[in-house]
């Protein structure tokens, strides 16, 4: 069933969306030309999907992005294309022949808490400082809306139309990538719970989120901009510190993870029973936001 059966339709749900590289290899290593197109690919396929991004910051080997999904086939085609879409400029990029994701996103639904909400922001805000990267979420050289949470501006990308650049070089024509790149721009939205807040009150609290992580950098020895910039991208950190398994949840109160645990699986036996039922032939209800199974045809020879 996997592990979508946990959406909800209605954009007032925030989901952290987490791509790790194959190998944890450094193949999003940041360069100007890779974060105009990864900003790109995110900027055409909102445009496409009607997606609203709360957040996102891609890191040399894994990313984050909050997300506002209206139904899980939304997210499913969203995610879908950016990845496709990066995938195969990084390919390009680096002359890398394997798989650039190691598997599919991890989908994690956050309560309606305001405390959760945040601090999954906060979390977000921190990629790089943490990891002692860099001092500051305002220096992280990768793509990231950090910049752009604190001014209010929108984020531009470019788009590259590999299939029309291709005919153009079979037909012959000079000088053709011009005329298949377009810029596209990114908006963000707020979280759930700052909807009803103005714009500017929404940037002074990030404001105040960045200054308390860069208060907590003081005196913290950092690789900096330009050693994180000159990695190798196919290389790969020497040792790596043990993975927590993913929470279903991001709750803040034990009550509403307990009734985000027991929702879960109700939806889990409804779908079940659905599936029975659908298998003996009969009128099946599957939940609110899942997948139902698809109709196979059987060749028999």
């Amino acid at each position: 069933m996997g592990r979508k059966l946990r959406y909800l339709p209605g954009d007032d749900h925030l989901v952290e969306i987490t791509c790790r590289t194959i190998q944890r290899r450094f193949l999003l290593r940041p360069s100007p030309q890779l974060n105009a197109l990864i900003l790109g690919a995110l900027a055409r396929f909102q445009k496409r999907h009607g997606m609203k991004i709360c957040g996102f910051v891609y890191l040399s080997n894994h990313c984050h992005l909050l997300l506002r999904p209206r139904s899980v086939d939304q997210l499913a085609g969203f995610m879908r294309d950016v990845n496709s879409k990066i995938a195969r400029e990084v390919a390009r990029l680096y002359g890398w022949r394997e798989k650039i994701w190691g598997r599919r996103y991890t989908d994690i639904v956050t309560s309606h808490e305001p405390e959760a909400q945040v601090d999954r922001l906060r979390y977000l805000l921190e990629q790089g400082c943490k990891e002692g990267l860099v001092a500051s979420p305002r220096h992280w050289p990768g793509v990231s809306s950090t910049r752009a949470m604190l001014s209010g501006d929108c984020l531009e990308g470019l788009w590259i139309n590999r299939t029309e650049l291709y005919r153009a070089g079979e037909r012959g024509e000079s000088n053709p990538d011009a005329s298949f790149t377009s810029t596209y721009r990114l908006e963000l939205s707020p979280l759930p719970c700052w909807e009803d807040l103005a714009p500017h009150a929404c940037q002074a609290r990030v404001r105040a989120m960045v200054r308390e992580i860069e208060s907590s950098m003081d005196g913290v020895e950092v690789l900096g901009r330009a050693a994180v910039c000159g990695i190798n991208p196919r290389d790969r950190p020497g040792s790596t510190a043990r993975r927590v398994p993913a929470p279903r949840f991001h709750a803040i109160a034990p009550h509403v993870r307990r009734a985000l645990e027991v929702g879960y699986r109700l939806v889990c036996l409804s779908y079940r029973q659905a599936f029975e039922a659908w298998r003996e032939g009969k009128t099946a209800d599957f939940p609110v936001g899942c997948y139902a199974p698809g109709r196979f045809v059987v060749l028999r020879s």
